[in-house]
């Protein structure tokens, strides 16, 4: 099994994208926690409110993961280190 195969399994869920999704662009981030996320649209989501959009299709290129009793976005590994969400910079809400 190669790495991407064995990230993808760390995920709860890989909701199907809509042709019309959004990507997340950048991180909002207080005390170094993301707590949100900038779409490509320039709209900037709460953390949750994002979760609930991957899980509808309406953000593309994210799985669902969890800690605990909390769920957050994680990249889709596609073999490209620039659009994983760990790359993108953070942006003032």
């Amino acid at each position: 099994m190669d790495r991407q195969e064995l990230v993808k399994q760390t995920l709860d869920q890989i909701p199907q994208a809509k042709a019309n999704a959004k990507r997340i662009v950048g991180l909002v981030k207080e005390g170094g926690r993301i707590t949100g996320y900038q779409l490509s649209d320039n709209s900037i989501v709460p953390k949750q409110q994002a979760v609930d959009m991957a899980k509808q299709g309406a953000i593309a290129g994210v799985g669902i993961a969890h800690r605990g009793d909390t769920q957050y976005l994680k990249s889709i590994p596609d073999g490209s280190e620039n659009n994983n969400l760990s790359s993108l910079p953070s942006v003032s809400p």
